[in-house]
């Protein structure tokens, strides 16, 4: 692998930043309350990151979406930039103290008839729905991104495209062997790359973002 042409990375991280789209007024204001409101606002998606989710939904054009982990719903925001007239996108939270500060942000966005909130466990109740995904995002518990992963593939179909967040850890996927999480992590990057039924792409965007095609 040759060496890359730059010394510093956070320098060019904030360059293409710099260089991205900016976000609807409507997801500041959701990242300020954040912030405000929330112990762990760096778990956010943020503008960088969201316009990129939002970018690959308007490229799918997806009709049905599934998003497992809200947190305060930017990226379901950002995602459901690209849906279809008729699409719906449905996403899991099991932290109901977060849901005032989601309904409020999905009632402020253009999207409050397309996105449905479930507050349950995403494990049992993601099968009930009996929907064909055209478009995924998981981040929520890492240690259960295996379970995720395989829970929903008999929802998927030939070109769905499934988003996983977090898949560098801060870099200690490098290292994984004094982390619990990474080494998930790191053994799940793994088994991805090599599954037939896909073909991936992991990307150095924030903690890292492997995009998935299925086959």
């Amino acid at each position: 692998m040759s060496q890359p042409y730059f010394e510093d990375f956070n320098k060019i991280y904030e360059y293409a930043a710099e260089h991205t789209s900016t976000a609807p007024s409507y997801l500041d204001e959701l990242e300020r309350s954040t912030h405000l409101n929330t112990l762990q606002p760096r778990m956010l998606s943020g503008a960088f990151q969201g316009r990129f989710l939002a970018m690959m939904s308007k490229m799918i054009k997806p009709t049905y979406i599934l998003e497992i982990g809200t947190f305060t719903g930017y990226s379901a925001l950002c995602l459901a930039e690209g849906l279809v007239d008729n699409g719906e996108l449905h996403t899991f939270e099991v932290n109901q103290e977060l849901e005032s500060i989601i309904n409020i942000a999905i009632k402020n966005s253009p999207y409050p008839e397309k996105i449905k909130v479930h507050f349950q466990d995403a494990m049992e109740a993601v099968p009930t729905l009996q929907l064909v995904w055209d478009l995924v995002f998981i981040d929520a518990s890492k240690k259960d991104y295996p379970n995720y992963l395989e829970m929903i593939m008999p929802f998927t179909k030939a070109g769905t495209m499934i988003i996983i967040d977090n898949v560098l850890w801060s870099g200690k996927v490098l290292n994984p062997s004094d982390d619990k999480d990474a080494q998930i992590l790191d053994s799940l990057n793994k088994k991805i790359m090599l599954d037939e039924r896909f073909e991936v792409v992991l990307l150095p965007i924030r903690d890292g973002i492997s995009v998935i095609r299925v086959k």
